[in-house]
């Protein structure tokens, strides 16, 4: 079977496509999955360069969301049945065997596709307008909003209430942005500041969802409404931005840092209600994921350079 390994850090041009052996059969507590689809992000290509904040060691498989079928069980398991379907965090290989603890059942009606594009997009989106508190009526300002993260927090902004802007550097990005129902959208090419004040009444938005950082980041804290928040989502702009106090105490605004490993190691209880209440919200179909792209496992560099290119809308996925 086919496995994707990154040998040394650096580039994703130098991923493998490695021949490997099949799993036997699972242990106690173990079940085997044949992974259908994988889902690939941004933070892989952190990883791979060597710069996230907790690297696996070398040499490592790639990716971490899947969706496949169970095909046995070891001894103990009972919650699961062979044939069912499931999200595993198993990365770029076609079968593996995982501690069931680890699976979410993924129920009737869903797409498979759909589902292992989703977990950890709508995870953290959820997980991070959970935080902010984010309520009905109040404006969400995406950033990003055509990336992974930020296409899941338009997504479920709408879901809670929210009126949400959406911000892209490019118009043709934002047409999807507007069909996933973004109330408002900003090609931020040109900056942003003066149209969300404009949008808002002077106030600025009640929450800033920011995965870009550097220089997003230091505008948005110029069009913050009083009380307002700012999430810390990523930075794919390269720079961390530096947040001014001043700025904060002026506007009696928070910034906030989360992170949804955190979530799972200290509150794991919330993490898996949150799940269920993912997929729940997928399979009636409240939540809608996109998928601008599915290649073939073989096509992993393919579709890591789509991601570096910036031309993935919502989720780029390997079958």
């Amino acid at each position: 079977m086919k496995a994707v390994y990154c040998t040394k850090l650096g580039s994703h041009k130098d991923l493998e496509v490695r021949e490997v052996d099949k799993p036997g059969s699972p242990e106690a507590g173990q079940v085997k999955v044949e992974l259908k689809a994988h889902g690939i992000q941004f933070s892989d290509l952190v990883r791979i360069a060597g710069d996230y904040q907790v690297q696996p060691e070398l040499p490592f498989i790639v990716g971490g969301e899947g969706a496949g079928i169970i095909t046995e069980l070891g001894p103990g398991v009972s919650d699961f049945a062979i044939g069912d379907r499931v999200l595993t965090q198993g990365g770029c290989i076609e079968q593996i065997n995982v501690a069931a603890e680890t699976l979410t059942q993924i129920p009737r009606g869903a797409d498979l596709h759909a589902a292992a594009s989703f977990r950890n997009n709508y995870a953290t989106a959820y997980y991070g307008l959970q935080r902010a508190n984010l309520q009905p009526g109040e404006t969400l300002l995406v950033h990003g909003a055509a990336g992974g993260v930020g296409l899941a927090a338009v997504d479920i902004g709408k879901l809670y209430g929210a009126r949400v802007i959406g911000t892209s550097s490019s118009d043709e990005k934002l047409a999807i942005v507007g069909k996933m129902g973004a109330d408002h959208l900003i090609n931020y090419s040109q900056g942003f500041r003066e149209q969300v004040k404009e949008l808002t009444g002077g106030l600025g938005a009640d929450v800033i969802y920011d995965p870009v950082g550097g220089d997003t980041f230091d505008e948005s804290m110029r069009c913050i409404a009083p009380f307002g928040r700012i999430l810390i989502v990523g930075f794919t702009s390269g720079r961390p931005a530096l947040a001014k106090t001043n700025h904060l105490l002026v506007k009696d605004a928070s910034v906030i840092g989360y992170n949804l490993g955190n979530l799972h190691r200290y509150n794991p209880a919330q993490g898996e209600k949150n799940m269920r209440t993912l997929m729940d919200w997928l399979s009636t179909e409240r939540i809608k994921p996109y998928i601008s792209h599915k290649l073939k496992l073989e096509q992993v560099i393919e579709a890591y350079q789509l991601l570096v290119d910036r031309k993935v809308v919502g989720k780029v996925i390997l079958t």
